[in-house]
């Protein structure tokens, strides 16, 4: 086999910007934890002052810079010899109320390495992995990181795009919010529309557990959640039935689309999100896709094969989830609008 040095070198030097962002992962969680990018984002300091402001050991925290400047997540200024953080850094890394948590999602890969001997069994067997299987960290960082993007589009985008659901949201609808983790968009829409009431399900009961004190700390009041499958939710003539992120990971997407309907008021929607995809692999080969198939390789297929599901995939995209919902029973199904990490389809019975 003949080597071409120029196309190999390009590959090593792409692997290697892979490495260091591999060998990196954990110290995104370190400076996320303890407090490193948030001391930064607020002046520009030295690894003495650093380590002064958030109680650790210059040592370590001087290798740590040199590794997020190198990596470009922190500036730094040879002349003064401090670091800081560009506000669009800080955006990013320092606030966890803001449209990108990039620390939340570094949860959810830690979680993949809790998890190894498990994927690996997985893809030797073809067996699955529930959900509540996997760390802990897996639902903090998911809590985290999905709901930067609600908070930066839900509100404002997501439910404006639905035709007619704010103006029943603000006269006081009814609304289940299915696989609703720890609560995140549930508790967001029920801040915003204080005449409706939200329920919240999932499986996973510990979840269900979290989302009640999220809704708790937030003073929300028109927020209910239950431990209850999506199949086997006892509420109904809701206006507006969600889908976050969920629908794909599940055992059963086509009976938990059509018990959506069943439990949907007869001018009632459900609105679908999903991760951003195209029908085609070649269309999901950029960075987005990467990311999602590497999540549902180890999170989303395991977690409905466990269930003996079709294991849609977290790249499932648009042709396959309409045939989903229009099997369920749905008649009406558009794509409302997107991001360049979501799809949001609203569907109509």
């Amino acid at each position: 086999m003949s080597i071409n040095e120029e196309r190999l070198n390009q590959f090593l030097g792409h692997a290697v910007g892979d490495l260091g962002a591999a060998i990196s992962a954990t110290l995104m969680l370190v400076g996320d934890q303890l407090g490193l990018y948030r001391a930064l984002a607020k002046q520009p300091m030295n690894a003495a002052g650093l380590a002064r402001a958030t109680g650790t050991h210059e040592r370590y925290v001087r290798e740590w810079l040199g590794n997020q400047a190198a990596g470009g997540y922190v500036d730094y200024d040879p002349a003064s010899d401090t670091y800081s953080l560009s506000a669009e850094q800080a955006l990013c890394l320092a606030d966890p109320g803001g449209p990108v948590d990039l620390p939340g999602a570094y949860s959810i890969v830690e979680a993949t390495f809790h998890s190894l001997e498990r994927t690996k069994e997985n893809f030797r067997t073809g067996k699955g992995m529930e959900w509540g299987e996997h760390h802990a960290c897996l639902f903090h960082g998911t809590e985290r990181f999905f709901r930067a993007g609600y908070n930066a589009h839900l509100i404002t985008e997501w439910l404006p795009a639905l035709d007619g659901t704010l103006e029943k949201l603000r006269a006081g609808g009814k609304v289940a919010d299915v696989g609703c983790g720890h609560g995140a968009s549930t508790t967001l829409m029920a801040q915003a529309f204080p005449k409706s009431t939200f329920i919240g399900y999932d499986y996973h009961a510990p979840s269900i557990d979290v989302a009640r004190e999220r809704a708790r700390q937030a003073g929300v009041d028109n927020a209910y959640f239950e431990a209850a499958d999506a199949t086997g939710y006892t509420g109904n003539h809701f206006d507006l039935i969600c889908f976050f992120d969920c629908l794909h990971d599940m055992g059963d997407p086509v009976g938990a689309a059509r018990h959506a309907l069943q439990a949907l008021k007869a001018d009632g929607i459900c609105m679908l999100v999903e991760p951003f995809a195209g029908d085609r692999v070649e269309d999901n080969l950029n960075p987005v896709g990467r990311v999602y198939y590497g999540a549902s390789s180890q999170i989303c297929v395991p977690v409905s094969l466990a269930r003996n599901g079709p294991a849609l995939g977290a790249q499932a995209g648009e042709a396959r989830l309409r045939a989903v919902m229009q099997e369920a029973g749905f008649t009406r199904f558009r794509r409302a609008t997107q991001t360049p990490f979501n799809l949001v389809f609203e569907a109509r019975p």
